[in-house]
């Protein structure tokens, strides 16, 4: 932090700031997660910075569904897609569309989940071999067999409803 406290590294900050949030995060602390976020967002204004921010805010997202707040989580990753979308930057959108639709797949979304996904993986031609298109792939997987079997309950229901 000392280096990117420095001017040649002053654009590094937010990087630095979100790798030691995800870290408190990670051990249990996830309130101090958020106060070093909110400092890294702090720092990008300052700097205009923006090559972090999506991630940033996805990242607060994935720590507010972590504490259960659930309404607050699903507003900063819906902001993480947005932002990664006007910067153009897929791999921040292919993140922040997972995180995303893993919290809809959780609250039983998945159609909604599948059509946030499904479009944004189809972009990649390579890196399948790396973690976040690994997991974006195992979500996807996930998600089509939920999908199909809510189909097939349904139009079950829909024949037995018929004389």
């Amino acid at each position: 932090m000392a280096a990117a406290d420095s001017n040649s590294e002053r654009n590094r900050r937010t990087l630095y700031l979100c790798h030691i949030a995800s870290a408190y995060a990670n051990l249990g602390q996830p309130e101090v997660g958020l106060d070093l976020l909110d400092e890294a967002v702090r720092s990008a204004e300052a700097t205009s910075e923006r090559f972090f921010e999506a991630e940033l805010y996805r990242l607060r997202g994935r720590i507010q569904l972590s504490l259960d707040r659930k309404g607050e989580a699903e507003a900063e990753l819906k902001r993480a897609l947005r932002i990664a979308r006007q910067q153009e930057a897929r791999w921040w959108e292919l993140r922040a569309a997972t995180t995303l639709a893993r919290h809809w797949y959780d609250e039983g979304r998945s159609f909604e989940a599948i059509a946030l996904l499904q479009p944004i993986y189809g972009w990649f031609v390579e890196g399948f071999d790396t973690p976040d298109l690994k997991d974006a792939k195992t979500l996807l997987d996930r998600l089509t067999i939920v999908s199909g079997t809510q189909i097939q309950a349904a139009s079950g229901q829909f024949r037995q409803r018929r004389p």
